[in-house]
């Protein structure tokens, strides 16, 4: 998913990952608490505190081979008034955080760009690849195979019987993903969706400055 080439990229995203993971599951543990699961709060999840959140292995996972992870946060859905629809809350808040941090980036990258002359490119290149990631992130964890989000959103979306009808991916999620990863169907399928969902973006803070400034 992500790979780096360069010690100035691994400079830059280095950061970057931590940030974007650590607000990435601090969110999933304040969607928790918030629906009446106090588990994320009782692990010391409900923290800014990198270490609470990013697993070391997973981290230079993503930055040598592409895919890697953070801590998952635990739910106990018997504390939850909806436990189904509660999880798909739980389970978005993650992805919705990325999409969020990207747009926030891209608010800050449009006037380096665009409007400010002499800022150097190390900022402007950082800036960018910070809402890069964080769309990637976004739009893979979004991608319905356990254990990914976008497994527990479908789960909270579909009518139980037709859920129970899909093929039972279950623990196999992780190795379908490899292999999908791996023979570039998820490539193929998700850059399109990350370079929509970044040129939106930036055309949204481009028109808020003009409207702004103009």
């Amino acid at each position: 998913m992500i790979l780096t080439s360069s010690p100035l990229e691994i400079v830059i995203l280095l950061p970057a990952l931590i940030i974007a993971f650590t607000i990435h599951e601090l969110c999933h543990g304040l969607a928790a608490y918030g629906l009446g699961d106090s588990t994320a709060k009782r692990d010391g999840r409900l923290s800014i505190n990198p270490i609470r959140h990013i697993d070391p292995l997973g981290l230079i996972f993503i930055l040598v081979a592409g895919f890697g992870w953070a801590k998952p946060v635990m739910v106990n859905p018997h504390n939850l008034k909806n436990p189904k629809v509660d999880m798909a809350l739980i389970a978005i808040a993650g992805p919705l955080s990325n999409f969020i941090m990207a747009f926030v980036s891209l608010m800050i990258f449009v006037p380096l760009l665009y409007f400010w002359d002499g800022m150097p490119p190390t900022v402007i290149r950082a800036t960018l690849t910070f809402a890069q990631l964080n769309i990637v992130l976004g739009v893979f964890n979004l991608i319905p195979i356990p254990p990914l989000d976008g497994s527990k959103v479908i789960a909270g979306i579909l009518p139980e019987r037709i859920y129970r009808a899909l093929p039972p991916v279950g623990r196999y999620g992780m190795l379908v993903l490899l292999v999908l990863m791996l023979l570039g169907f998820t490539g193929r399928i998700l850059s399109p969706i990350v370079e929509a969902v970044m040129t939106g973006f930036i055309s949204i803070a481009y028109s808020i400055y003009s409207f702004l400034i103009f």
